[in-house]
Formats: structure tokens, C-alpha cells, sequence
């Protein structure tokens, strides 16, 4: 059970558990923040997109805070790691089986929304989805909910800030909104592979270096007109210096 009382006072174990938790929400946060970038290109305007995020991470906080506190009940039953599973994996799908029907690799292919209230509810869940999974490795790591919940506090801080420079990423590299998706995919099966069998699921570090390679991937081709832009910005100066 998850020690329910907050500390009156910091703990030399809990300062060096900290950082701990606050290195493992940024890392997780990363498969996240893309994610949550990716959906709000649905909007199909900056100024809406932003909107999106910053309401739909208010509502993703008091939904990751809750499960927080419940974590000692949720994760004795399997239906909510199955529920969080089968809604990533059919984000996962809706993606790819779009983007196969429409054959045009730069148009964005996951959920539209005609609304910022449409988006709202998809970016709360889908984070509340992928806290299932960081939820569980904190846990593994401390006891003590507050110290949880100070690092998902945290995490959730990182988030938005790393999902508005996915927002900007996105536009720039082809094939980064895959790659989001595909982390996408990796947190789902993981939390399938747990609802069948917990000793199936890999280690925490083969997790991040599959994020890490996507990543890789993801960053590795720019899109052409972001590189005829660059080349002529070039020019230019090159002209002005001359």
C-alpha cells in the first residue's frame, strides 16, 4: 500500500528519491509530449493548439493526481490497464490506417476535432492513458505519494513545455509525427503485455532505448521546404555579408 501521510519534514532518503522521479517523469514524458503534440495538429491552428494543451494538461493534472491516490486500487485491477492499452493502440490505428487510405505523407492523419472542446477530452485521457505506465514505475521507486505527486507535478510542468516544442518540431521533420505515434504503440503494448503477464513486460531501460532510436529516426530527415527556407536564408545572408 502507498503511504497515504505527508512528511512533516524532508527526508534525507526522500531528497535523494527526488531527483530520481523527476529524471524518470521527464524521460517518460518524452513518448508523451509528442504524442499530446501530434493530437493537437488536429485543431489545424497555433493559436487553438496552444489553447488545447494548456486546458487539456489542467484537466490531465487533477485526472493524474487522482490516479495518484488511487493507485494502491487501480493497479489491482487489470480492466484499466486493458482500457488505457486498447485506447492507445486505437489512436495507433486510427493513425496509420488514415494515413494508408489517404496516401499523402505530409497531411496530419490522427483524430481532427472542429472544436478546442473536442480536443480537450482526447489530450486529458491520452496523458492519463501513458500515466498508467510512469505511475507504475514510480510507485516501484517510492512509497510516498507525496513525493509522487510532487514528481508528477513536475512532470506534468515538462510536458507542456516539451509538447510545444514537438508543436514546432513537427512542422520541420518528416517523419517525427510517425515516430510520436510509434512510442505511442510501445506504451500500449506494454500496458497489454501487463494485463496477460507482468513478467513479460521489459525492463524500464529497453522502454527508453526504443524511444530513444524512434527519436533518432524521427529527427533524421527534414522536411523540404524547411530545407529550401533554410538554403535561401543562407543566401541571403551570405548576399547581405557580401
Amino acid at each position: 500500500m502507498i503511504d497515504l501521510d505527508l512528511p512533516s519534514h524532508f527526508t534525507p532518503q526522500a531528497l535523494l528519491v527526488l531527483p530520481v522521479l523527476i529524471t524518470l517523469e521527464a524521460v517518460l514524458s518524452a513518448d508523451n509530449a509528442v504524442a499530446l503534440a501530434a493530437l493537437t495538429k488536429g485543431l489545424q491552428d497555433p493559436k487553438l493548439e496552444k489553447q488545447a494543451l494548456d486546458l487539456g494538461l489542467v484537466f490531465a493534472y487533477v485526472l493524474r493526481m487522482g490516479l495518484i491516490l488511487a493507485a494502491s486500487w487501480v493497479i489491482n485491477y487489470w480492466q484499466f490497464e486493458l482500457a488505457g492499452a486498447l485506447y492507445l493502440l486505437w489512436l495507433v490505428y486510427q493513425y496509420f490506417s488514415s494515413k494508408q487510405e489517404e496516401g499523402d505523407a505530409d497531411e496530419h492523419h490522427g483524430p481532427r476535432f472542429n472544436s478546442l472542446w473536442q480536443a480537450i477530452p482526447v489530450i486529458a485521457f491520452t496523458d492519463l492513458a501513458f500515466s498508467l505506465d510512469s505511475v507504475t514505475t514510480a510507485i516501484a521507486v517510492s512509497q510516498d505519494t507525496w513525493l509522487i505527486m510532487l514528481g508528477g507535478t513536475i512532470g506534468i510542468i515538462a510536458l507542456r513545455f516539451m509538447a510545444s516544442l514537438f508543436i514546432k518540431w513537427l512542422a520541420e521533420y518528416d517523419h517525427l509525427e510517425d515516430a510520436g505515434y510509434m512510442t505511442v504503440a510501445i506504451v500500449g503494448f506494454k500496458l497489454l503485455l501487463r494485463v496477460f503477464n507482468d513478467s513479460l513486460v521489459p525492463p524500464e531501460w529497453v522502454t527508453i532505448v526504443l524511444v530513444g532510436l524512434l527519436f533518432v529516426w524521427g529527427f533524421s530527415k527534414r522536411k523540404e521546404e524547411v530545407m529550401l527556407a533554410v538554403v535561401e536564408e543562407e543566401q541571403e545572408l551570405a548576399a547581405i555579408e557580401e
